[in-house]
C-alpha cells in the first residue's frame, strides 16, 4: 500500500487506481530510460534538434516520421527550398548541415514539408526565436543559438520561502499604449514587486503564441521566448535581475494543449494529425479549439520534458505554474463535472497517460533544480495532486485555490452584505486536500466581460470618487471590502498567496487585448501606474495595505502553521477571528454595526498589541482602532484566555502577543 493511502484512509477504496497509476509511471520510466539513466539524462531534445552551431557551420535536425521529404528555405538560399533538402536518418529524424557562414544569428528560415504531392510550410519545432512580419502578419523562424553565454550573476540565488506570487503579463506592464518589453518589466515593475514584499513573480505569455489576445495560452512555439517583448537576452536580464532582488521566477507553462495553427504551430508538421497529438476527435479540445497532446507517446514526452529542462537551464526559471491541469487529467477535460464525490476522480474518465506525464514532469524538474516549485492550475481537487510521486502522488508542490475567487464573486454578486455566510466562506478558504496558493483574483477574474473585485464593489464610482478626501457610501464600502477580502484570503486560504499585477492597488476595470472588435485599442491592456503614484487618489492607500499585509505574513512566518485555528465565528454579528503564526486576525464584516469590548478567545496568555488595522488612516480608513496601549489578556476561572476589542464595522485587525513582537 502506497503511503498516500495510509495518510488518507478515505482513498483506500481506490487502491487499485493508485496501483495502476504507479505501475504505469514505473513502466513508462522503464520504457524511456536506459539502465542507470535519469530523466535529466533523457530530456535533451533541445540539444540535438533545431539549429546548432558546429565546427564547420550549422546543423539543423527535425523529427518528422510521417513526412516524405523536408527542405529548408530562407534568406540564405533566396527561399529556393529545393536547393536545401534534409537527409532522412533513422527513427523519423531528418538532418542537414550547412557549411561555413551559410547561416548567421537572425537568418530567417522556414521548413517545407512534402507529403506525396502536398507541400506545407512550418516553423521548425525547436525554434528558439520566432518573429512576425507586421506588414503581412506572417511568422518566421530566426536562426538562434547562444554562441556567447549570458553573464549570469545568480549562482548563489535561493528562495526557500512559501510563495507570495505577483502574477504578471510583460506586454501589458506599461501605461503606454504599446506592447511593453522584458526590460520595461525588469526596470520598472520588479522594484515595485520587491518593495511590496512578494518573493515570486509568475510570468504569463512567455512561450511564443500567434494571437496576443490569448493571454499566452495558445502556444505555437514551445522553445521560443515571445519576440513581442524583446530578445532572448532581455528575458535573461529580467530573470537575473529578479534573482538579484531575491525574487524567484516561475514560468506559466502550457503543456495542456497547443494552438491548432499549422504554419506557426506543431499541428500537421509531418503531414499527420497524430505526430504530437491524438488522432481524430480526441486530438481536438472541444472548448478551446486547440490540439491535445498524446502523453503516452515517448517522442511527445521527450519533447515536453526537454521543454521544461530548456526553460530552467537556458533562462534559469525556478519552477512552473502548469496551466490547464484539470483539462489534462480527464478525458472529458473536466467540462461539466462537479467532482462532488471521490469516485469522480477515479473512473474511466481519468486520463491516466496525462497523470503519468505530470508525474514524470515533476520528477524531472526536481532533478534539474531540487529547490524548484511547481503549481497546478486544477479546479477539480484531484487527490494526491501535491503528494510526492514515490508516495503515490502526482508531485506538485501547490495547487491554485480556484474556488476561492468564485466564492468571493458569488458573495459580491448574489448576496447582500448583511447576509454573507461566514461559515460557508471559512469552509471554502480552509477545506483543501493539498497545499494551496490562495487568491481573491488572478488575471482570470479581470478579463473582458468580467470585472476586477474592486470594480464589482465600486463600479462607476471609481471614476469620480477615488479622491483621497472623498468619502461616499459606495466607495468607502469598496475600499473596506477590498482590504478585508485580501487579508482574510491571504491569512486563512492556503500555504501561499497570489495577486495579479495592479490588483494590489485596486486597478479599475477589466483587461481587453487589442483586437478588431475594440479598434485594436490598448486602453484596457496596460497598467495605469499613474493612479498608484497620484498622492491625491486612494490607490496608494490600498497599495500600502497590501505591502504591510505581505510583509507581516513574511516576518511572522504565518505559513509555517499549515492550518489557521478558528477562535470565533458569529453569523449574526458578522464576526470571525482566527490565529495563525502566533498572530490574531479579527474581522467584523457587519456593514453598519460596530462593537465595543467584544470578547475574542485567544490561545496566548500574553497581552496583545495591534500591528495594524484595515481602518488605519494610512489605508484611507477612519482611524478608529488604537494601536496603543496593548490589549490586556483576560483569564477566566477555567483558565481560558480572551481579549476584549473594539471592532468597527467593515474592519479587520491584526494583533500579536507582546512576547512575539518583532520575533
Amino acid at each position: 500500500m502506497y503511503k498516500i493511502l495510509k495518510k488518507h484512509p478515505e482513498l483506500q477504496p481506490f487502491e487499485s487506481d493508485f496501483n495502476l497509476r504507479m505501475d504505469r509511471y514505473k513502466a513508462k520510466k522503464k520504457q524511456l530510460l536506459k539502465r542507470g539513466k535519469k530523466l535529466i539524462d533523457f530530456a535533451n531534445g533541445h540539444e540535438w534538434y533545431g539549429f546548432h552551431k558546429v565546427k564547420d557551420g550549422w546543423v539543423y535536425r527535425e523529427w518528422a516520421p510521417g513526412a516524405d521529404q523536408l527542405y529548408l528555405a530562407g534568406d540564405f538560399n533566396s527561399w529556393h527550398w529545393l536547393d536545401t533538402p534534409l537527409t532522412r536518418l533513422e527513427n523519423g529524424n531528418w538532418e542537414v548541415t550547412l557549411p561555413g557562414d551559410t547561416l548567421h544569428l537572425g537568418s530567417k528560415v522556414i521548413t517545407i514539408v512534402k507529403n506525396g504531392d502536398h507541400l506545407t510550410q512550418h516553423i521548425p519545432t525547436y525554434a528558439r526565436r520566432v518573429t512576425q512580419d507586421w506588414s503581412n502578419g506572417s511568422w518566421c523562424c530566426e536562426v538562434w543559438d547562444d554562441l556567447t553565454p549570458y553573464p549570469w550573476t545568480d549562482a548563489e540565488f535561493a528562495c526557500d520561502e512559501p510563495p507570495l506570487i505577483y502574477e504578471a503579463h510583460v506586454g501589458m506592464c506599461s501605461e503606454d499604449s504599446r506592447i511593453a518589453t522584458y526590460r520595461d518589466f525588469a526596470d520598472s515593475v520588479l522594484p515595485h514587486v520587491q518593495e511590496l514584499g512578494y518573493n515570486t513573480i509568475q510570468l504569463m505569455a512567455i512561450m511564443e503564441h500567434p494571437f496576443y489576445g490569448s493571454f499566452g495560452y495558445q502556444v505555437s512555439n514551445f522553445f521560443a521566448a515571445s519576440s513581442r517583448f524583446g530578445m532572448p537576452e532581455d528575458l535573461k536580464y529580467l530573470v537575473n535581475k529578479a534573482h538579484e532582488m531575491g525574487i524567484r521566477v516561475l514560468l506559466d507553462v502550457v503543456h495542456s494543449h497547443a494552438v491548432g495553427n499549422t504554419l506557426e504551430g506543431l499541428n500537421l508538421f509531418d503531414g499527420t494529425d497524430y505526430q504530437f497529438f491524438h488522432a481524430g476527435g480526441r486530438g481536438d479540445h472541444p472548448a478551446w479549439g486547440t490540439k491535445c497532446f498524446n502523453y503516452d507517446k515517448p517522442e511527445v514526452i521527450h519533447f515536453l520534458l526537454s521543454n521544461l529542462k530548456f526553460w530552467m537551464e537556458e533562462y534559469h526559471f525556478d519552477g512552473f505554474r502548469f496551466d490547464g491541469v484539470t483539462s489534462m487529467l480527464y478525458l472529458d477535460h473536466g467540462l461539466g463535472t462537479n467532482f462532488s464525490s471521490l469516485d469522480m476522480y477515479f473512473t474511466m474518465n481519468t486520463d491516466v497517460e496525462s497523470v503519468t506525464y505530470l508525474q514524470l514532469a515533476n520528477e524531472l524538474i526536481r532533478q534539474v533544480n531540487p529547490k524548484a516549485i511547481t503549481i497546478a492550475e486544477d479546479m477539480s481537487g484531484m487527490p494526491g495532486m501535491c503528494e510526492p510521486v514515490e508516495e503515490g502522488g502526482i508531485g506538485f508542490d501547490f495547487r491554485l485555490g480556484m474556488g476561492i475567487p468564485d466564492i468571493w464573486i458569488k458573495l459580491a454578486k448574489d448576496w447582500k452584505d448583511e447576509d454573507w455566510n461566514l461559515g460557508m466562506l471559512w469552509k471554502e478558504l480552509t477545506f483543501r486536500n493539498a497545499k494551496t496558493v490562495a487568491y481573491v483574483e488572478s488575471h482570470d477574474q479581470a478579463l473582458v466581460g468580467d470585472k476586477t473585485m474592486i470594480f464589482r464593489f465600486a463600479d462607476a464610482a471609481m471614476y469620480d470618487q477615488m479622491n483621497l478626501d472623498c468619502h461616499t457610501q459606495v466607495i468607502d464600502r469598496a475600499i473596506a471590502l477590498h482590504k478585508m477580502t485580501r487579508l482574510l484570503t491571504m491569512a486563512a486560504g492556503g500555504s501561499g498567496y497570489l495577486t495579479f499585477m495592479g490588483n494590489e492597488f485596486g486597478h479599475p476595470e477589466w483587461i481587453d487585448f487589442p483586437r478588431p472588435g475594440n479598434g485594436n485599442s490598448f486602453k484596457y491592456c496596460r497598467r495605469q501606474w499613474s493612479l498608484l503614484h497620484n498622492p491625491n487618489l486612494k490607490f496608494h492607500c490600498l497599495n500600502d495595505f497590501d505591502e504591510d499585509m505581505i510583509k507581516t505574513a513574511k516576518f511572522y512566518h504565518i505559513f509555517d502553521q499549515e492550518w489557521p485555528t478558528l477562535n470565533w465565528i458569529h453569523e449574526d454579528d458578522h464576526t470571525i477571528a482566527f490565529e495563525r503564526g502566533g498572530l490574531l486576525f479579527v474581522f467584523n464584516f457587519s456593514p453598519n454595526r460596530s462593537y465595543t469590548d467584544y470578547s475574542i478567545p485567544v490561545s496566548s496568555a500574553a497581552d496583545y498589541q495591534v500591528l495594524f488595522s484595515s481602518d488605519d488612516y494610512r489605508y484611507n480608513g477612519f482611524g478608529r482602532v488604537a494601536r496603543d496601549p496593548a490589549v490586556p489578556c483576560l483569564t477566566d476561572e477555567e483558565g481560558k484566555h480572551s481579549v476584549r476589542l473594539y471592532l468597527p464595522a467593515r474592519t479587520a485587525t491584526v494583533l500579536c502577543p507582546t512576547d512575539l513582537l518583532g520575533k
